[in-house]
Parts: structure tokens; sequence; C-alpha cells
């Protein structure tokens, strides 16, 4: 009852099915090694639209609370693999000098932009997530180690796509890394660790940048809506795991073109949406 005075019932069921939609995204992650956004954005969309929330400031939400439960996410993943020493801090460090700059004006781009523009460019990034995982192509190292400067400003063009999608930037750095000399195991962590000041940086950005705001939730700090984002990290803490050591034990590969097709019609419906 103390609770209930504080915190609505529509706060409390949506933190409830988040509880529940966490324990389904920490299995995907761990199991696939994809980042939070792919799922986590079209997820928060649907929900908050369910539930009421419907407004030009929606798709923003979604983007920044995906971006918010990377934190925690980021820093458990980082932490493992540094313990596996995979982590080349130096390439990290060069890659972010150029993120903290992209994810900074990535935010502010998103936040002037219509909310069906965003939408669209979201549902065109997960159309070429889903083809990828459909059609599994094979990374090869063909081009030459990436100097400091360019990954700077490699890293700049990663947190600025990351920052407007609300995703780690997984899918950019890693066939990046792995085409320039970079082995895969590597590369995976480096895009680990660079996740983090992606997420950091834009969670604070978008918290920033709709702290003013008219409009937003109650229950929101900004763009980000708390309800949402500690829902997800409570559960998919917990199930990642679960995920990675399945990954072991399951055909991967065959399970990833079954998920494409649910990733298609997420796509289909989010085509539909703006049209």
């Amino acid at each position: 009852m103390i609770l209930k005075e504080f915190v609505s019932n529509k706060m409390l069921e949506i933190l409830v099915v988040c509880l529940a939609f966490g324990c389904f995204s920490g299995v995907l992650a761990g199991l696939f090694g994809i980042g939070g956004g792919v799922v986590l954005v079209p997820f928060f969309l649907f929900l908050l639209e369910s539930h009421g929330i419907v407004n030009e400031l929606l798709m923003l939400m979604a983007v920044a609370t995906s971006l918010a439960t990377m934190i925690i996410t980021s820093v458990a993943a980082t932490l493992m693999q540094h313990r596996l020493g995979a982590v080349i801090w130096q390439d990290v460090f060069n890659l972010s000098y150029g993120i903290l700059f992209g994810v900074v004006i990535g935010t502010v781009v998103a936040d002037s932009i219509s909310s069906d523009t965003l939408r669209f460019i979201f549902a065109l990034y997960m159309l070429y997530v889903a083809i990828e995982m459909a059609v599994s192509i094979k990374i090869g190292a063909k081009f030459k180690v990436l100097g400091a400067w360019a990954k700077a400003m490699a890293g700049a063009v990663i947190g600025f796509v990351s920052a407007v999608l609300g995703i780690g930037g997984g899918t950019l750095t890693v066939p990046l890394l792995a085409r320039h000399q970079v082995a895969m195991r590597n590369a995976v962590a480096i895009s680990s660790a660079c996740g983090l000041p992606i997420a950091l940086v834009g969670t604070i950005s978008y918290a920033i940048l709709g702290w003013q705001k008219t409009g937003l939730p109650e229950g929101s700090v900004g763009y980000i809506y708390m309800p949402a984002f500690l829902g997800i990290v409570m559960s998919s803490m917990l199930t990642a795991p679960i995920g990675a050591k399945l990954a072991s034990r399951l055909p991967t590969k065959q399970l990833k073109r079954y998920f494409s097709i649910l990733l298609f019609v997420v796509v289909g419906k989010l085509f539909w949406a703006i049209l």
C-alpha cells in the first residue's frame, strides 16, 4: 500500500512486464551476443504505446531508456572480458575519443528530428540486422590495421549512430575491427568496453535534453523511463549468463535464422506504423 502511494498502477504494471521481458532479452544477449537495443527499443515503443503513452517523444524515450539499461550490462560484460584478458585497452581509448563526441552530437540530432523519422531510421537498422542474422556473412580480415586517428574518427561515427538508435554499437564496432586485423575474440571484447561510454554519455545527454520537456509520463528522468529501465536491468542481468551457456550447447546459427524471422516481423510492424 505504501508503494502504491508513490507509484501509479500503470508504472507498476510496466515494471512487471519489463521484469518478464528482461529475462528474455538477457537470454538473447547471452545466446546471440546482440546488443540490447535491437530488441529493447521496439519493445519499449510497443509497450508504452499499449499503455496509452503516445506522443511525439515516445521514440526518444525508447532510445534513451535502451541506452540506460546498457550501462549496467556493459560494466558486467567488460569486467568479464577483462578477466579473460581479451580487452585491448589502447584500442578502447582510441575509439572512445571519437565515441564521446559522436554520442553527444547524436543525441542532439535525435532530439531535433521527428519521431517518425527516427522510427524509420531505426527500422532500417533493424532490417540490416535481420538480414545479417539470416545470411550469417563471415567477416574476414581484408584491410590493414587502423591508426589511432582513424579509430577516433570511426569511433565518432559509431557513437553518433549508437546514440541515435539506442544501441551499444557492437554491430558496427565488431565488423570494423575484425576487418582490420583484430582477432574476433578481441573485437568483441573491445566492443563491450566501448559500449560503456556510449551508454553512459548517451544516458546523461538524453536525461539533460529531456529534463524540461513537457508531456513526459510520470516516472521519467529526462527521456529515460525509470520503471522500464529498472525492470529490464533487474532481470536481464540474471539471465544473460544462461544465454551464454546455451550458446555452447545449441545450434546458434540455425537459431539466428529463426530469430531473424521475428526481427523481419518487427521491422514490418515499424514500417506499417510509419505509413
